[in-house]
């Protein structure tokens, strides 16, 4: 069954001093203020694009891999995954990198390192960001 989930931004002025508004609108689960400062130099309290990435990046890649490791017979029993995206103004996003330490009982390090790399290429949000390079961290906590 596919699904759509929707966000939404209002703006008010111009992109250096102005602000704005991102609304989950799926979940409900609230509004976050958004300004190019908070991208471009300090959040202060708000968020940006590239935040909101990781958070869909983390949370994506987290899934995976606990599907694929539980479907390998070693499901997790935990896994602590950050991503961090790199932002240049003028550029753009400049890369990913994903940091993940699992709890996985019965599993080596290799085996773990290897199901996290195919988690990275196989998770949506990975693949909907193949024009960024994505790195990865793994190992056993």
């Amino acid at each position: 069954m596919a699904t759509t989930r929707t966000a939404t931004t209002t703006w008010n002025g111009n992109l250096t001093e102005g602000q704005g508004v991102v609304a989950m609108k799926s979940s409900g689960i609230g509004e976050f203020p958004v300004t190019w400062v908070a991208r471009a130099e300090q959040a202060n309290g708000k968020t940006s694009p590239e935040e909101l990435i990781a958070g869909a990046h983390s949370a994506c890649f987290s899934m995976a891999l606990s599907f694929a490791l539980g479907n390998a017979g070693t499901p997790p029993t935990k896994l602590e995954t950050t991503a961090d995206v790199s932002f240049q103004p003028g550029t753009g996003i400049t890369g990913i990198h994903l940091t993940v330490v699992g709890t996985v009982p019965g599993l080596d390090e290799a085996g773990f390192v290897k199901a996290a790399e195919d988690a990275k290429a196989n998770c949506p949000v990975s693949q909907a960001l193949t024009g960024t390079t994505i790195t990865l961290s793994a190992s056993l906590g």
